[in-house]
């Protein structure tokens, strides 16, 4: 019983402190969510134009949860839980929402963000079944999702002589 609770203890004080968690859902591949820990559970928002997506998290589904440090980026603690879709304008809702909207950076919309939320988005109540996930000593890297964002091309040829020359130059 002990050690129950202190698993629990674990789980909550991780997740809170943590400002985002590894969920997989039943399918799809682990996905970084921000979210908020609010009555005993991890709330997400997302699914809609401009939000995170929640690609395998299905309302009565499982999910498997990853906390990582905030300092060092080390997996803490790993722990399960039963995925929950709050109706919207719901009493569970407006007070998820309420917490998720002070959490939410650069919001297109501002105060109109919880109704575009109701309408067009998703929030989910992760909460957790008490099953801490094993860790292991291997690594739980994982390959890059697939985007159509790119961050690096080649660089140009004459791009060396050209940073050499403003270098004559100067002296």
């Amino acid at each position: 019983m002990t050690e129950q609770l202190l698993d629990q203890a674990l789980v909550e004080e991780a997740t809170k402190k943590s400002g985002l968690i590894w969920v997989r859902g039943a399918v799809g591949p682990e996905r970084a969510l921000w979210h908020v820990w609010h009555e005993g559970a991890a709330h997400l928002v997302g699914d809609g134009p401009g939000e995170q997506p929640l690609p395998g998290l299905t309302d009565g589904g499982a999910a498997t949860v990853t906390v990582r440090s905030k300092d060092k980026g080390g997996r803490i603690v790993g722990w399960t839980a039963t995925v929950a879709e709050l109706a919207p304008h719901s009493d569970a809702w407006e007070a998820a929402v309420a917490e998720l909207k002070g959490k939410r950076l650069n919001a297109p919309d501002g105060e109109a963000m919880p109704e575009r939320w109701a309408t067009e988005c998703r929030v989910l109540r992760l909460e957790p079944t008490g099953a801490m996930v094993a860790s292991s000593s291997e690594s739980a890297a994982a390959a890059p999702l697939p985007t159509p964002a790119t961050t690096r091309r080649e660089a140009p040829a004459a791009l060396p002589r050209l940073l050499l020359r403003g270098k004559r130059r100067r002296k």
